[in-house]
């Protein structure tokens, strides 16, 4: 049996490098992105030398209603499912003062960021708890949301609320399924260049070097799918509920 893991978001960025150092730890991958496009292609394309078995997973993941059939079809080619990597994520339609934040932004960052969240770790739940499951393996849901589930940046309220009640989905599923041996981990990300970031990037990284981060850098897509494939093969055993901060000691009080 080999563990099979669906990354959102996976065709640039985090779930790129995710997918990545997953196939390169012995997984069977699903790449997803909403529509099978050339960035979907490309990223499969950069991803068959590593000797894995790879499948592109074309769906929108703020579509709650194709959730169990998307996943039907990846384990109708890859095999049963045994890892979640909730990735994918949106920003905010525009950064500005809070007072004039409009439904729009607020629904769409709160529809892929923490519902989509919630009902795809639903139906993949669902999948694994309706069937016997392999003692060897690893079982594991690992949601990517971000610092700003903790640390306000008031120029995106809107994205910050959603975060939050992304980091609560992680906790909750933990509690309900930490019975069943299958554990969730909520991974925090601080300052990462990506093409998200890419606007301000230059800002926070002379910010990170200036004290911002306690390590004096910014973060990459690579350092965050090292995390991710350490907590989906289970290498911090006896652990679930996790969060984990990788925003290089951003977030820690010091005065």
């Amino acid at each position: 049996m080999r563990q099979v893991a669906l990354v959102t978001g996976s065709s640039r960025g985090i779930g790129l490098a995710a997918a990545q150092a997953l196939a390169q730890a012995g997984f069977a991958v699903a790449v997803n992105g909403p529509v099978e496009d050339e960035e979907l292609h490309a990223a499969i394309g950069q991803m068959q030398s590593l000797g894995a078995p790879i499948m592109a997973a074309a769906f929108d993941v703020g579509d709650v209603s194709v959730h169990a059939d998307s996943l039907a079809r990846i384990e109708d080619q890859l095999g049963p499912l045994t890892t979640l990597v909730n990735n994918a994520g949106v920003g905010v339609l525009q950064r500005g003062d809070l007072l004039d934040v409009t439904e729009a932004s607020w629904d769409r960052c709160h529809a892929i960021n923490a519902r989509a969240l919630f009902f795809l770790s639903q139906a993949f739940a669902r999948r694994l708890l309706g069937r016997r499951r392999d003692a060897e393996l690893f079982y594991s849901i690992v949601n990517v949301t971000s610092s700003n589930a903790m640390a306000v940046a008031v120029q995106r309220a809107e994205y910050c609320a959603s975060k939050a009640a992304a980091a609560m989905v992680s906790k909750a599923f933990a509690v309900r399924l930490g019975p069943e041996n299958i554990a969730v981990y909520d991974v925090q990300p601080g300052l990462i260049a990506t093409d998200m970031t890419a606007s301000v990037i230059g800002t926070y990284r002379q910010r990170a070097e200036d004290g911002l981060t306690l390590m004096p850098r910014i973060g990459t897509p690579e350092d965050m799918g090292g995390i991710i494939a350490t907590l989906a093969t289970g290498k911090l055993p006896y652990t679930t509920g996790q969060v984990i901060s990788a925003d290089a000691g951003m977030l820690v009080p010091r005065f």
